[in-house]
C-alpha cells in the first residue's frame, strides 16, 4: 500500500471540478497540479482565468489555507483511523457550526491521486467541493 511518505517529490497533473451550484450538480472544470513534499501537499487550479493554490501542511500544528477557500490558514486535526493517505477535518464561520474535510487518496491501479474536498453543513449534510483528479507528471 502507498503512503504519503512513498509519494514524496511527486507531481501529478489533471483536472479539477469545483462545485459551487447549491444542489452539486455543475462542476466547473480547470487544470491543476498537486505536489506532495514531505509533510506538505500543494495544489495549483484556476477559477474563471485566475490562478488559485492551497497548501495542507500536516504535522503537529496541522492546516489549510486556499487562495479561493480560506486565505487565513485554517487549523485542522488529522483524521488518524479514516481511509486513504490522509484525510483532515475543520470548522469555519464564527461559531465554526461548518465544517469540512479534505482527504487525499492513491487509486494504485492506475497510479492516480484523488483530493477530495467536502463542505459539511451544521445538520451534518455532507456536499461535494473539490474534486482533483491528477497523474504522475
Amino acid at each position: 500500500m502507498t503512503t504519503l511518505v512513498d509519494l514524496n517529490g511527486t507531481r501529478w497533473t489533471g483536472t479539477s471540478e469545483l462545485w459551487l451550484d447549491p444542489l452539486g450538480n455543475d462542476a466547473v472544470m480547470s487544470a491543476c497540479t498537486v505536489e506532495v513534499d514531505g509533510s506538505t501537499v500543494r495544489y495549483r487550479w484556476s477559477y474563471e482565468g485566475k490562478e488559485c493554490d492551497g497548501l495542507l501542511a500536516l504535522g503537529p500544528a496541522t492546516s489549510f489555507v486556499d487562495t479561493f477557500h480560506s486565505p487565513k490558514p485554517m487549523a485542522c486535526r488529522v483524521l488518524p483511523s479514516a481511509r486513504g493517505l490522509v484525510q483532515v477535518e475543520g470548522g469555519y464561520g464564527e461559531q465554526l457550526e461548518w465544517g469540512w474535510r479534505i482527504g487525499l487518496f492513491h487509486r494504485s491501479a492506475s497510479d492516480q491521486l484523488v483530493l477530495l474536498m467536502t463542505n459539511i453543513a451544521p445538520s451534518g449534510e455532507e456536499t461535494r467541493a473539490v474534486r482533483m483528479i491528477v497523474a504522475r507528471a
